[in-house]
């Protein structure tokens, strides 16, 4: 089966002729390995080691410095298994400070690991591979985000998707397994993923000894996909204190299982102190954790809204992390005090701001708008677009410099093959 090129190979590529060290971040079974060991056959040669192979990890933990001897380049997968390796990485490449001498990847966020955080500052460029986005699995490019920030109205170039279209995608995911199996195979999937995950990975970040209660919290927290995180909620609800519903939750989401949009807030003091918004990072997961297959994001309406903004909210994400826009867009959401609600707000570091409300409808009114609404009027001229995204056929004007846009927009937009 012929690969699926992904977006970011360029990045990983021009940053490897820039930095020492470059590593890539995302979760297990995103496709690591495979676009590493490509790039280490192909356009940057390089000798290929992973840490998932129990000699070679005994090797790496026994003996850093000997383990990297002799190699002039180096592509080595799951560092996070070994972290006194950075320590060996410093002094190689602080000798010798050619670009490209090592090739990395974690399936933790490494940059937040107690023994890891200082081991190469200024010397390593990370970047965070996604599950496969809805642009990957078609082989386009979209214009998305470029457009609403130009002030353009997104708009698709393909025959509209129906509920059910859209439905078949979220329960699929983004993981390359997933994308390909059948509905029995993708349960099993998603089953002994999870079981993997609490069984070592967490481990490993922090010591669980209870994986039943961790199990326990990642699906209440995944239940409560699309919603302000709340830690003592959780607690309650599972008979546990909240602060160990935060580390459970903080390990969860250095394994890229989870991601949490910061509150945004004209006051940029107050954003800090504002709760952010839980979303699992991949929908096929989601759906597995909750239970929910397509027929069900067609027939209940309460869950499909929170799943379908789960949808959208990680599509842009993974387009955003590989687009021009990149890494100066920073993902927000708004809520005040009086509950309006903007789900997704995007903004650059001149300014510059897009919002982005998602309605699981095909008909969406101009009152599902509001939130937009009194965001263009706080900011003004910073207010480049504010989109609703829907499941119907049409973009239709809504507002000043506000559009009811297809949720298929995202991918379609302006894309080319």
């Amino acid at each position: 089966m012929d690969l699926i090129p992904r977006h970011i190979r360029p990045q990983i590529i021009e940053a490897l002729g820039d930095s020492r060290v470059v590593c890539l971040l995302g979760a297990r079974q995103a496709g690591k390995s495979t676009l590493i060991k490509s790039i280490a056959n192909e356009e940057h040669p390089a000798r290929y080691l992973t840490l998932d192979d129990p000699t070679t990890l005994a090797l790496a933990r026994e003996d850093p410095v000997g383990f990297l001897a002799n190699a002039e380049r180096l592509a080595i997968d799951e560092i996070q298994r070994a972290p006194d390796l950075l320590l060996a990485i410093k002094r190689i490449v602080d000798e010798e400070p050619a670009p490209g001498r090592f090739l990395l990847t974690g399936s933790a966020n490494i940059i937040t690991h107690p023994r890891v955080a200082d081991a190469l500052p200024g010397r390593v460029d990370y970047l965070t591979l996604w599950p496969l986005s809805q642009e990957e699995l078609a082989r386009r490019r979209s214009t998305f985000l470029e457009d609403a920030f130009a002030g353009k109205t997104p708009t698709g170039g393909t025959p509209p998707l129906v509920r059910v279209g859209y439905a078949d995608r979220i329960v699929k995911g983004g993981f390359p397994a997933s994308v390909r199996a059948g509905a029995n195979r993708r349960t099993r999937f998603f089953d002994g993923y999870v079981g993997s995950i609490l069984g070592r990975e967490i481990d490993e970040l922090a010591p669980v000894r209870d994986t039943q209660a961790a199990t326990r919290v990642l699906r209440l927290a995944a239940a409560r996909t699309a919603a302000l995180t709340n830690l003592s909620s959780i607690g309650r609800d599972l008979g546990i204190d909240h602060k160990t519903v935060g580390a459970r939750l903080r390990g969860l989401e250095q394994l890229f299982m989870f991601l949490q949009l910061p509150a945004w807030h004209v006051n940029l003091g107050h954003r800090v102190i504002r709760t952010p918004k839980l979303h699992v990072a991949d929908t096929g997961l989601l759906c597995s954790l909750i239970g929910a297959d397509e027929q069900r994001l067609v027939e209940d309406g309460e869950l499909a809204g929170a799943v379908f903004e789960t949808f959208a909210v990680t599509e842009i994400v993974r387009q955003a992390s590989v687009g021009n826009l990149w890494p100066k867009l920073l993902p927000h959401h708004y809520r005040d005090q009086a509950g309006n609600e903007v789900d997704l707000v995007l903004e650059r570091a001149n300014g510059e701001v897009v919002g982005i409300e998602v309605k699981a409808s095909a008909s969406p009114r101009p009152r599902d708008a509001s939130g937009l609404r009194l965001l263009r009027d706080k900011l003004g001229d910073r207010f480049k677009g504010g989109l609703l995204l829907h499941l119907g056929s049409d973009s239709i004007p809504i507002g000043e410099r506000i559009s009811a846009v297809p949720l298929a927009a995202i991918w379609e937009s302006g894309a080319a093959r």
